[in-house]
Parts: structure tokens; sequence; C-alpha cells
């Protein structure tokens, strides 16, 4: 056993150099400014003093979480009956269905979203429409699979057993087939809201730049005017954000697993 545990320790060294040592430099700038000619790094709260001070970056983060919460709903609303339907076909078809599913997935989502711009080109409607439509189309299928999933690997047996015990199709559904899918949903809200929110060459792309998101402010500040420090600091704040969302989630689902 002992060997087959230094086999872990080239992944330790990858993750490492590629999670944690980036981790930290993003905290360390985050916490830190760029100083003078006396003093060249200086600790400091500035930055996220700076970020919570000016309503116009507590917007920008309001309107993120909003984004990615209606979008999480949209697919949720999507993909559930989506997902219902193909569980319930004979095992073949579900093998085409979901192939075709997943197929658009093998092209790359910076491509697929430069398709959607050229078709909404010339649609009449508002960059934020634009932006709810290719956030949708490009995580619709995550949620699709998870719940699948999870219909998938229900006991039809259990569904039998509602409605032999006076259960209607749609008592059934809401007493057995829903409470076993939570898993899937809750699977599948991670996979959509957790990249949504932090999502910024989607609304770049589709909302033609008057629909900023928190992922266009880190992005602007590290690519465009360099400021480093405080680019970190919105992505810890977010990286906070998104933590926070992940123990929610799983509690949630902890919670359900208990009952």
């Amino acid at each position: 056993m002992k060997s087959f545990r230094r086999l872990v320790y080239p992944y330790l060294v990858w993750a490492g150099i590629l999670i944690v040592l980036p981790m930290l430099i993003i905290i360390f700038y985050a916490f830190s400014d760029q100083g003078n000619s006396v003093i060249p790094v200086k600790l400091t709260l500035d930055n996220f003093v700076r970020f919570f001070s000016d309503p116009i970056f507590i917007e920008v983060l309001g309107r993120s979480l909003k984004l990615a919460l209606i979008t999480t709903i949209i697919c949720i609303l999507l993909g559930y009956p989506a997902a219902y339907i193909i569980a319930r076909m004979k095992p073949d078809s579900q093998s085409l269905i979901v192939l075709l599913v997943t197929l658009p997935q093998l092209i790359n989502m910076l491509v697929r979203t430069y398709a959607w711009r050229g078709i909404l080109l010339n649609v009449d409607i508002s960059p934020e429409i634009k932006v709810y439509i290719g956030m949708v189309y490009n995580f619709l299928p995550y949620m699709i699979l998870q719940i699948y999933t999870s219909l998938s690997k229900m006991d039809p047996s259990l569904v039998t057993a509602a409605y032999d015990l006076g259960c209607n199709e749609r008592l059934a559904f809401l007493k057995v087939t829903l409470p076993l899918s939570v898993p899937g949903i809750i699977s599948g809200i991670t996979l959509v809201f957790l990249p949504a929110v932090s999502s910024f060459f989607i609304p770049k792309l589709l909302g033609g730049g008057s629909y900023v998101l928190v992922g266009n402010l880190i992005e602007n500040y590290f690519v465009t005017t360099g400021d480093w420090n405080f680019g970190s600091a919105i992505s810890l704040i977010m990286a906070l954000v998104i933590l926070i969302s992940m123990y929610f989630t799983r509690k949630f689902d902890y919670d359900k697993e208990a009952v």
C-alpha cells in the first residue's frame, strides 16, 4: 500500500504548482500595494475597501450573481423535463439523445459563443437577453446530464410501489422521482452556477461591451489597466463567493440525504 501511495506524490507536486502557488500569488497581490521607491511592497486592505466602497463594483457583483442565478433556474426548468423524457426512453434511444446533447460540447465554448454572436447580431433584443441566451445554451447540457444520471439510476420498482400504495402519476413524481433526483439537481446547479457567475467572454461577446460582469472586471484590471493588485482582490472576493455558494449547495444536498 505504501508503494502505491508514492504514486500520488507527482500529482501533489503538479497540483501545488498549478493550483496552490497561483492562489498564493493572488492572495499576496490582493493584500499588497505597489508601494514606492523606498518600500517596494506595502501590505494593505485598500484593494478590498476600494471594491466595497464603490457602488459601481457592488452593482457589478450583484449583476453577476443575478445572471448566474437566473441562468441556473432556466437551466433547471428546461433541463429537468428534457432529462426526465430521456430517462423514460428505451436504452438505445437514450444513448442517441445523450450523444446529441453532449455533441456540441466537443466544440470549444468560445467558438460556440462566436456562432451565437453571428446569429444574434441583427436580432433586435437587449444585450442582456443575448447574454442569457448564450449562458443557457452553453451550460444547459451540464444540467441535463446530471439530472439524467440521477434519474437513470433510480429503481423503477419504487415508482411502481408508489402506484400500488395509491399514488397517482403526479404524486408518484413528487414523492418518489423528484426527491431521488435531488443529487442530480444539486450537481447541475454546481456545474452551472459556479462557472456562470465568473464568466467573462460570453458577456463580452454577446453583450457588446455594455453588459459588464465581475469576470470582465478581473480581465480588465489584469490585461488592460495592469492593476494586478486590485484585480487579485476582485478574484479573491469571487473565490469566496464561489466557496460560500458551494458550501450552501452541498449543505442542502446533505440535508436531503439525511432526510
